[in-house]
């Protein structure tokens, strides 16, 4: 298993960044957060998780190696697969992923891309007691914490995307503004504004404006 890879960032792309590891490009699947806080030219260390299929080997990097766990975890779940496990994990943190699980709150679940009403019944059932608790907390004040350590809001964590894919911050500015209409509705259905299908579309108005 290649447990980490460690290296200058060859280059970004909206779901992969590539890692120059000893003359090698080693590209890694990643959240858009995880994207966000990597730039081409920089040094950047990513845990990782090899997926291994009888057509391809995919590697998927993460900012720690909390986050590794917590997606090798999710996929004991029946039906979660490594797309969905990262869904899960571009969506919430592995610590509001932890109280959402420890607290059966399915809105929270059904938030991520792919998964119903009835995905979230299971995986609560399925991963319950699997994460544990929100690390390093304990009741009211754990809530609290795990609050905290939520995703950024969406519009910081999908401008940070675009300024780290090489646009400039007028460019990504315009590029949010685009798809909050889009963003407005996914808040308004499910609570949570989806950032890697934000990210997409705001792709889409960017290439459109070239």
């Amino acid at each position: 298993m290649i447990a980490s890879v460690s290296g200058p960032v060859a280059a970004l792309a909206p779901t992969t960044a590539v890692i120059e590891v000893g003359g090698i490009g080693m590209a890694v699947q990643c959240t858009p957060e995880t994207l966000a806080g990597l730039r081409v030219g920089e040094h950047a260390r990513l845990a990782t998780s090899l997926v291994v299929r009888e057509d391809s080997l995919t590697l998927y990097g993460f900012a720690d190696d909390d986050e590794r766990q917590v997606f090798e975890i999710l996929q004991t779940a029946s039906g979660v697969g490594p797309r969905l496990a990262q869904a899960m994990l571009g969506v919430h943190r592995p610590d509001a992923l932890r109280l959402a699980l420890s607290t059966g709150d399915e809105k929270a679940l059904t938030a991520v891309p792919g998964i119903g009403k009835k995905g979230a019944q299971k995986l609560l059932l399925e991963l319950k007691d699997k994460l544990g608790s929100p690390l390093g907390s304990s009741g009211l004040v754990g809530r609290q914490r795990a609050v905290a350590a939520g995703p950024a809001p969406w519009t910081e964590q999908l401008a940070a995307a675009l300024v780290g894919l090489g646009y400039a911050s007028r460019e990504a500015e315009e590029a949010v503004a685009a798809v909050t209409p889009q963003a407005e509705a996914a808040l308004a259905e499910t609570g949570s504004a989806p950032v890697p299908q934000l990210l997409r579309a705001a792709l889409q108005t960017l290439n459109r404006a070239r």
